[in-house]
């Protein structure tokens, strides 16, 4: 409870109990923010060092998913194969300092992401951006692959920010 009472999640009252707090708009901005750069990161060690090939077939297969998804109009089969993609790109860059730093972050993002999946856009450019990533990827173009993954998250963070602000 410390630890998440360090991390912001929950709020701990002396002889009141604990609670969990509200994920604010400014919250999720600054998430997005720690996020964007480490997965940008993340992406262009993936693309500079090389990837696994069964790391390569699970993002290409967790885009064939989503697309599927979005096809039958399944949001939560959507978010279940974008965080797929997400947690294969980051746990394929070698670095474990910083896959136990976005894992923290994604823990707090998630209830924000899911409290907003049925209020954004479909997300068919989300599905386009992670293709285009898996190609730069492939290419070894670590340039292309952190800018990329850089975009990508800047607007997924402004798309999330914006919802969140406009909620109670």
């Amino acid at each position: 409870m410390v630890r998440l009472r360090a991390e912001g999640i929950v709020e701990i009252r002396a002889r009141h109990g604990m609670r969990v707090l509200p994920v604010s708009a400014d919250d999720m901005r600054e998430i997005y923010e720690v996020l964007t750069s480490l997965e940008a990161t993340a992406a262009g060690l993936v693309a500079r060092r090389g990837i696994a090939k069964e790391a390569l077939v699970s993002l290409n297969m967790a885009v064939a998913n989503m697309d599927a998804a979005l096809d039958r109009d399944d949001l939560e089969a959507w978010a279940q194969a974008d965080e797929s993609f997400h947690r294969t790109l980051i746990n394929s860059c070698g670095n474990r300092r910083i896959i136990q730093t976005v894992d923290q972050f994604w823990s707090q993002a998630h209830r924000a992401r899911l409290l907003t999946l049925r209020l954004r856009p479909k997300p068919t450019q989300s599905n386009r951006e992670h293709a285009a990533l898996v190609r730069a990827i492939a290419k070894g173009d670590a340039d292309a692959a952190m800018r990329l993954h850089q975009e990508h998250r800047e607007r997924a963070g402004r798309l999330l920010t914006d919802l969140l602000s406009k909620l109670p």
